[in-house]
């Protein structure tokens, strides 16, 4: 491409097929930045539909299988697609949104759309499975296949290694950082695209592999009882999409960003930001909230601390509040993609974890447990312990835990469980079972931090846990006030 404005460290080749200009439409497959704006993916797609003077194809695929394809994950993606269709008229592209009907239709939909596409366009993140990788889709095209990054603030090839903490990536990103802010993605990506005649794709295609209605999306419940997904898990009442994304986020940043600092752990109010989910499905940007909370805050890159210190706040140069919630937006966020970049087929694993955590657990292994419960009483929520039911109860109606609680969670579940190991597979298991946010990176880094990832070694050395971080519901409740959360969540587990 001869002009570009996505930066080159955010896009790959990903095979040494030439774009072919004869083709009928560029095509862009959107599956882990579900989103039309603050897209690099979208945007570059949108360049090349430009340059070679063709209609882009937006692509949305959701396909039935996956270790935890459920109702509840495939129903906050579905309600994305149907604002993505809402506003498809007004778009001068062909979106297609497709929900496979049976395990297999979105590979074949996907080579067909190929064969007649001048190039593909994927999405480059680490939450997508193996079969979806970029790499994966590019070894099976005879076509030209990018893979382009629109994940965080730092582009993800950007990160020179693995860093072991939050303290030394934040020194990585004061220094690192400054460049790429002046890169931003296109909030419209899509306003210079000419709007195209009529719908590139034929007939046939269309019959074959029939795009989801506005009609079904907007009857999501009776969409997803039709699919054959096999797993009870229920639908929590939360909207998805990038409206709802937006929403959520003019929520916090009017109301609660302020308090932030001081309400976050606090269970019984809602001090959170509430994005975790959006972000993990990309239906919101980081470079959006940047954006707009560097906006508010009449911000420039010459704020910046001078001097890489390491510490949680004090070098953004914004306020207390504004900085506390960009540690866990920027630092601790993409903390957990630079491992999963690096580190793809062991980031989720038990021996991912730094020595020091693997040595002291093993040697705590066969302590005795005060009480072991089984897979289905954790998942119930069924334990002695009230406070830690109500955090299990809420992630079981909800789609997720408060943040504080979460880290308690997955600590009680190492003390009550056979082994560490065992203890992590629980926390896994239940999470990407009922989490919204289930199978990100932060997900994995927030489960291991219960085992002492992105941790140090603690004193005195405890039963069980050893040198890793203890945690108590007793210690939680006379910190925070836990009594209104506990009558909420706690359904009479016992």
């Amino acid at each position: 491409m001869k002009n570009s404005a996505v930066p080159v460290n955010r896009c790959r080749c990903l095979n040494d097929c030439k774009v072919n200009p004869d083709g009928d439409f560029v095509l862009y497959r959107m599956l882990a930045y579900r989103r039309l704006g603050w897209n690099f993916a979208l945007q570059r797609a949108a360049e090349w539909a430009a340059e070679l003077d063709k209609p882009l194809v937006v692509y949305e695929e959701l396909a039935l299988e996956g270790p935890w394809a459920s109702q509840r994950s495939h129903g906050f993606v579905l309600d994305g697609m149907r604002d993505h269709l809402q506003r498809a008229g007004d778009l001068p592209v062909c979106y297609y949104p497709f929900l496979e009907p049976e395990p297999g239709a979105a590979g074949a939909l996907l080579e067909t759309l190929c064969e007649l596409a001048c190039l593909l366009i994927e999405d480059d993140a680490p939450v997508l499975n193996s079969k979806d990788s970029p790499a994966e889709t590019a070894a099976q095209r005879n076509i030209a296949v990018e893979a382009v990054d629109s994940n965080g603030l730092l582009p993800l090839a950007a990160g020179e290694k693995v860093y072991p903490t939050a303290y030394s990536f934040r020194r990585f990103l004061h220094k690192e950082l400054p460049g790429h802010l002046l890169e931003p993605p296109a909030a419209e990506p899509l306003d210079q695209l000419p709007v195209p005649e009529a719908c590139p794709l034929p007939e046939q295609i269309r019959e074959t592999f029939p795009p989801l209605t506005l009609e079904q999306l907007e009857d999501r419940q009776a969409l997803l009882q039709n699919l054959a997904l096999g797993r009870p898990w229920p639908v929590a009442d939360r909207p998805g999409g990038n409206e709802a994304a937006n929403e959520q986020w003019q929520l916090f940043f009017d109301d609660r960003l302020e308090q932030y600092p001081d309400l976050r752990n606090e269970p019984q109010h809602r001090g959170t930001s509430g994005l975790s989910a959006y972000l993990r499905h990309g239906q919101i940007s980081v470079h959006q909230i940047f954006h707009e909370l560097a906006e508010s805050q009449n911000w420039s890159l010459q704020k910046l601390g001078p001097k890489p210190t390491g510490k949680r706040s004090g070098w953004w140069g914004m306020s207390g509040a504004a900085e506390a919630f960009l540690d866990e937006l920027v630092t601790w966020r993409e903390l957990g993609y630079n491992m999963a970049w690096h580190e793809p087929d062991d980031y989720q694993s038990y021996t991912a974890l730094p020595d020091w955590a693997k040595t002291t657990l093993a040697d705590h292994a066969d302590d005795p447990r005060p009480v072991l419960y089984t897979f289905e009483e954790f998942e119930r929520g069924a334990t002695a312990d009230p406070l830690w039911n109500a955090a299990q109860h809420q992630l079981l109606e909800e789609g997720r835990i408060h943040g504080y609680l979460r880290m308690l969670w997955g600590k009680k579940i190492l003390e009550w469980s056979p082994s560490p190991r065992e203890a992590a597979e629980t926390m896994i298991e239940l999470n990407n079972r009922y989490a919204l946010d289930g199978c990100d990176p932060n997900s994995y880094s927030g489960i291991y931090w219960c085992l002492g990832r992105y941790d140090r070694a603690w004193g005195p050395e405890r039963p069980i846990f050893g040198k890793v971080r203890y945690m108590s519901s007793e210690n939680t409740a006379r910190k925070y006030q836990v009594r209104d959360y506990i009558r909420t969540y706690d359904g009479g587990g016992s």
